[in-house]
């Protein structure tokens, strides 16, 4: 079955990180729903497209959930191709499971398109390998945001040994070093705290885990941000101590 509904990663930022999937998928599209982390310029392979901004952005108000999911089913059922455009990946602290469970549920075919998720982007971007020969052996991805308000196990995953990529975690630094230092976890573990991965500006600010708090205040590190946890934030494979990118110049149209 030809899907009605595609859920498109948009990537953590820089427009050039979007996938041909993604762009042929926007094409085809007659509505795309757009969250507000994604670059304006990515809308320009969905000329024909009605624009919604739906607005969702993480510890911010936005546009409810159940608002969302009920506007894509009536988009569907009207007949048209329905794109729902995410920053980073749909399934990797997106929702993009739920969303595909709900229109599933009620008969709307949806497909998946992959995006590059912000912990990635964060750690290329920085010169920073998440796994390492000698240094960690596996990554863990967690958000420090949930919507019940629990935290994290943070005893387990000092035990993990994994590279830990942390995600909405700007406002929980303190309760996260201080969790981790009480699990076992080194006070000289290696931190990176990378604002704005792969955007104009980023910004990159390296710490320990008994210091990431107050450099992170000194910093004035903002959200969107993203937290590499290990000894491999440590590492600098490309030389990049601190790396703003440059503003990429306008994309072209694909062929």
């Amino acid at each position: 079955m030809n899907p009605t509904v595609w859920l498109i990663g948009a990537g953590p930022g820089d427009p050039e990180l979007l996938t041909l999937k993604a762009v042929k998928a926007l094409a085809r599209a007659d509505v795309v729903l757009v969250d507000d982390l994604v670059d304006p310029q990515v809308l320009q392979y969905c000329p024909q497209a009605r624009i919604v901004r739906v607005g969702k952005r993480g510890g911010c108000r936005s546009t409810p959930q159940d608002f969302i999911q009920r506007l894509m089913l009536r988009y569907a059922r009207q007949g048209l191709r329905v794109a729902r455009l995410k920053g980073g990946d749909p399934c990797i602290f997106g929702r993009g499971g739920e969303e595909a469970q709900w229109l599933s549920d009620r008969g709307v075919a949806c497909e998946i398109v992959n995006g590059i998720t912000a912990g990635l982007a964060a750690a290329s971007a920085s010169g920073i390998p998440l796994t390492q020969r000698g240094l960690a052996q596996g990554v863990t991805l967690i958000t420090a945001h949930s919507q019940d308000g629990s935290t994290p196990d943070w005893s387990g995953l000092a035990r993990s040994g994994t590279t830990l990529v942390v995600y909405m975690g700007v406002a929980k630094v303190n309760d996260m070093s201080s969790q981790l230092l009480a699990a076992g976890m080194a006070a000289d573990t290696p931190v990176a705290m990378i604002e704005r991965a792969s955007l104009p500006g980023q910004r990159l600010c390296p710490s320990t885990l008994a210091d990431m708090a107050r450099d992170a205040e000194a910093f004035q590190l903002r959200s969107p941000a993203v937290l590499v946890i290990g000894q491999v934030a440590a590492c600098r494979v490309l030389g990049i101590a601190d790396a703003p990118a440059e503003a990429a110049p306008p994309l072209r149209r694909l062929a």
